[in-house]
């Protein structure tokens, strides 16, 4: 491997292996509070790339004793490095927790990356000029529902007792807070009530815990509002479970709720049935009327309008959406679809123009509409970066210290530390980052630079592919399409072998480690045992296996193997209709937002990797398929996959 080979350009191997040993060294020091045996490593560190860090380090284990020479020096050096940022925003949480708010209001209009924690605090130094305004504000983030930082909490007290908060806003929140199962939250609100609307707080804990349950047992004649919101959202945890067992208890119960409440039900339910992919979502939507719905609402009744094929519904729902949602490329190209089914065409047809600039799964499925030829705007080779600008790339601290960060495979830290190198450059720039960063190895830093180009494109940096001599005889061997594995592994991985995802997938092919022990013992692996599926080798002869096992299993099609290996083959199978349906409307109305925007990426990436390949490819669509209904027999595989 020539991990850091461009480094060595500016330090040798020796001094490489000194500084990371003295970096991890400081960082262990930092973390156990150690602050004699840091100050000797940072003082090691002085002269390079690192030293940013080490001086963070000191500066947050005293930033008690308020040492402003040097953390005012510290912050200075706002473009220098992501962690001056990071300590910025630290340090005004101090100021403001101690209410030091002439230091506070010197250094907040510096910070680049805020929160709400601090959104907060700079509204409580408002308020001494402004108090409307910061109240106003105030009310705006009362309105969410999640919980809020301790910041917040003077803001909103204040801003009751004066009246901006609205009795109104309370139960909004509390709403808002129940529909994201924020209950902790809920209760917490409750004694901001008036008085005389105070109810129980165990109620909500009986409605979380067994909602079936709470509706069966509760009564609702001449029930008070808390009794009534509390009833809202057990059916909502109710439909998740079953629209049709809520809707059944709704019936009994109905009645006794305002036209305004009952609205707000279907609402509910509507986004419920979508996701289980009732027939009767739609009609519920409509039930649910002019009430207000939110994004995910008005996205699903889109769906579930797709899945009916009532073209003009579809049309509707992404009508009612906000302006900033109906820019999604999902509803840009939908709405084509739906205006050119209604006849619509000139609209339709700039609607395409405008997507299939895009090179994307939708910009992709727009030129389709075009009737542009698979992989239609790109080149396989685009600028090519001299030697010179390489070097100039190299040169930057912030990818000195990538470089330096991913070889202690700190990869978190490295990739904050590469999108702050490529704010502000341009597109050769970023070409040049991209070609750094893939002679390096580091193909997801390479992805990530070559992705941001506007005018000039690389699609061998955007669409890399290492490790091809190692894939053949897999390859071969299952007979897949090499595009399409390739498609895969940008996805899971951008081709890190050794990056392990929060749920446990591993290596190139991210493979759950139960999928690896069932494929070992299919293949007759002898001694196989968990540390092995982060080999290369060992993780491609795994994560092909499976690969074809799922395509075999769904008859070839690639939106449904590819569905299968994120969530498995029974959701794949379950996410079908009763009758065949267009294979972009399977893929958009798959329930996981993961699995939906991986099938999206995956395909998309075949399209490319096919045409990089020079493979004679097939469009988007044709590879989308027509997914049969869910009583059509798949392939018989007496297999129990994972």
């Amino acid at each position: 491997m020539k991990f850091l080979l461009l480094l060595l350009l500016v330090q040798p191997l020796c001094a490489l292996a000194d500084i990371e040993s003295d970096f991890l060294a400081a960082r262990e020091a930092s973390r156990v509070g150690n602050m004699a045996r840091l100050d000797t490593m940072a003082e090691r560190l002085k002269d390079t790339p690192l030293e940013p860090y080490a001086t963070y380090y000191q500066l947050r284990l005293r930033m008690s004793t308020r040492a402003t020479v040097p953390i005012k020096a510290f912050l200075q050096r706002t473009s220098e490095s992501p962690i001056v940022d990071q300590f910025r925003g630290e340090w005004l949480k101090f100021l403001g927790e101690h209410e030091s708010w002439e230091e506070f209001a010197d250094e907040y209009s510096r910070l680049l990356n805020t929160d709400d924690e601090l959104v907060c605090y700079s509204l409580q130094l408002r308020r001494k000029s402004d108090e409307a305004g910061a109240l106003a504000q105030a009310r705006n983030m009362w309105l969410r529902g999640e919980e809020m930082p301790d910041s917040c909490t003077p803001l909103f007290d204040e801003a009751i007792r004066q009246g901006v908060i609205g009795e109104a806003d309370i139960w909004q929140r509390m709403r808002l807070a129940l529909e994201v199962n924020k209950v902790t939250l809920a209760k917490q609100i409750i004694p901001k009530l008036p008085k005389a609307q105070i109810f129980p707080a165990a109620e909500l804990t009986v409605a979380e815990r067994n909602p079936r349950r709470y509706l069966e047992k509760t009564k609702f004649q001449n029930a008070g509002k808390g009794r009534h919101l509390t009833a809202l959202y057990a059916l909502q945890r109710l439909s998740k479970q079953s629209p049709q067992i809520a809707y059944a208890h709704w019936e009994t119960i109905a009645n006794n709720f305002s036209e305004e409440e009952q609205r707000y039900f279907f609402g509910w339910l509507g986004l419920a049935g979508a996701l289980s992919h009732d027939e009767r979502a739609l009609t519920w939507f409509a039930a649910a009327g002019d009430a207000v719905l939110n994004s995910r609402q008005l996205a699903w009744r889109t769906r579930a309008a797709l899945r009916a094929q009532n073209w003009h519904e579809v049309w509707a729902s992404i009508e009612a959406m906000a302006p900033e949602q109906q820019s999604e490329g999902a509803w840009r190209y939908w709405k084509g679809r739906a205006l050119k089914v209604l006849g619509r065409s000139v609209e339709a047809e700039a609607l395409f123009v405008e997507l299939s600039r895009e090179f994307n799964y939708y910009g992709q499925l727009a030129s389709e509409e075009l009737g542009s030829a698979p992989g239609a705007g790109m080149s396989s080779v685009g600028y090519q970066p001299g030697d010179d600008e390489i070097e100039a790339i190299l040169s930057m601290p912030t990818v000195q210290r990538t470089l330096l960060l991913y070889s202690m495979n700190l990869r978190s830290e490295g990739s904050r530390e590469w999108a702050w190198g490529m704010r502000n450059l341009n597109d050769k720039q970023l070409l040049a980052a991209a070609e750094v960063a893939q002679r390096n190895e580091l193909y997801d830093r390479s992805i990530n630079a070559a992705d941001r180009t506007v005018q000039l494109h690389d699609f061998n940096l955007r669409y890399p592919a290492p490790y091809r001599e190692a894939m053949q005889e897999n390859l071969h061997k299952h007979g897949l399409e090499e595009a399409w594995v390739y498609g895969l592994m940008r996805q899971e991985s951008r081709f890190a072998t050794k990056v392990k995802s929060e749920v446990g997938a591993a290596g190139l092919m991210q493979i759950m480690p139960d999928t690896a022990r069932w494929v070992a013992r299919q293949i007759g692996m002898k001694g196989y045992r968990k540390g092995l599926i982060h080999q290369l080798d060992v993780n491609i002869k795994l994560g092909t296996y499976y690969m074809k096992t799922v395509s075999h299993q769904f008859e070839d099609n690639p939106a449904l193997a590819s569905a299968a290996y994120n969530a498995g083959p029974t959701r794949a199978r379950q996410w079908r209709s009763a009758k065949p349906m267009e294979g972009a409307i399977y893929v958009e109305t798959i329930p996981f937002d993961e699995t939906r925007h991986y099938v999206r990426h995956v395909l998309s990436n075949t399209v490319y990797y096919a045409k990089l390949f020079g493979e004679t490819s097939q469009t988007l669509k044709q590879r989308l398929g027509t997914i049969d209904g869910r009583d059509a027999k798949n392939r018989k595989i007496n297999l129990d996959i994972p």
